[in-house]
């Protein structure tokens, strides 16, 4: 149900001088002013809920959604950024680095090592949002300049961040409707309609992938990305995934060795373009590509030391831990194998892929 919102009757005045520039810009649009502009703000709603976690000011500009905003709290402030640290560094730890900048949508671990300066417009965006995320935020121009796929996919990172660990009295302002179904927010107060309604009747649309059998060369689009290595085994199976038109993810599968495993697959890259992090894109090519193989008769393992990664698998019906997961891994030393020294105390998850039976 939508409830009608009430203007104060207060009004807010702005007053200019009209100088002979100003008079003589607007005479040829038949326009007349005295100065003086005057607007009657909304009162934030009595029966808005006293208890949420997450709020949503939408409207276009001049309806009044920034002068509401602040009824909620301090707008919050950009982060100030050191040149010379890494986005990493600004956190209280490398725990909470670990989970904001991921709350953020910002997974891709090489951007978490470089300064705040180097980053895209989208990565800075999801720094800056990693830093604000706490009780009682009250954000401003959310996604304003963002392209729109950062904005959905940093929406649903957030959301679910701010759901799962119960932060309370989130408040965000923003002139952009394609985020709130991707927000799922407890309430949207629409200051161009003049109304506010309970954001329950918003449901994040179905996340539809479709994958195609891809030749090794696309690999090239992902490499950089990739949090190990840029190595690909050009003998790999590989496929892309594609979300409303867009190249969104890459992911090979090799044979395990003959005189190992017999009728076996193993993951061997997977990569997710770091604009569409968020949306839970990997979970979803790789289990859908490992049900391909199961569907074929075949046995899917997968190993990875990306932590998100592998306690999402411990965690799910569809992944079975094998005799090595949790294990340290002994391949940290091959700066062959590896852009980076594997923390030699580093878990390796490994997992086999049991999927839905579909017999």
């Amino acid at each position: 149900m939508n409830t009608s919102l009430e203007r104060k009757t207060t009004p807010l005045v702005s007053k200019i001088e009209m100088d002979d520039l100003t008079n003589e810009l607007i005479a040829p649009f038949d326009y007349q002013s005295d100065g003086v502009e005057v607007f009657y703000p909304f009162f934030v709603p009595k029966d808005l809920p006293q208890t949420y976690n997450l709020g949503v000011i939408v409207g276009a500009s001049g309806t009044g959604k920034s002068t509401l905003l602040q009824e909620f709290g301090d707008v919050e402030k950009q982060p100030q950024w050191l040149k010379e640290k890494s986005i990493a560094s600004h956190f209280q730890n490398a725990n909470d680095a670990a989970e904001r900048l991921s709350a953020a949508g910002l997974m891709s671990i090489p951007e978490w090592v470089k300064s705040f300066d180097s980053l895209s417009n989208g990565q800075k965006f999801r720094a800056n949002l990693a830093r604000q995320l706490k009780n009682n935020a009250v954000i401003d121009e959310f996604t304003s300049v963002v392209d729109r796929n950062v904005a959905k996919s940093a929406s649903v990172a957030m959301s679910r961040y701010i759901k799962k660990n119960e932060i309370q009295k989130v408040v965000l302002a923003t002139c952009h409707r394609d985020v709130l179904e991707y927000l799922e927010p407890d309430w949207v107060i629409d200051t161009d309609r003049g109304e506010w309604y309970s954001g329950r009747s918003l449901r994040r649309p179905n996340l539809v992938l479709t994958i195609y059998p891809s030749n090794w060369r696309i690999w090239h689009n992902f490499s950089r990305h990739h949090y190990l290595s840029q190595k690909l085994n050009t003998a790999s199976h590989n496929f892309i995934a594609v979300w409303e038109g867009k190249l969104v993810g890459f992911i090979s599968v090799m044979a395990f060795p003959s005189g190992t495993l017999t009728n076996a697959f193993r993951e061997h890259r997977l990569v997710i373009d770091p604009d569409f992090q968020g949306f839970g894109f990997g979970h979803i090519l790789s289990e859908s590509v490992a049900q391909i193989y199961r569907d074929n008769g075949k046995r899917f393992f997968s190993k990875t030391s990306h932590p998100r990664l592998g306690e999402y698998r411990d965690n799910s019906d569809l992944w079975k831990p094998t005799s090595k997961n949790h294990l340290i891994r002994k391949d940290g030393q091959n700066s062959n194998l590896t852009r980076w020294k594997i923390n030699p105390n580093r878990w390796s998850y490994s997992h086999e892929y049991i999927g839905v039976n579909n017999d």
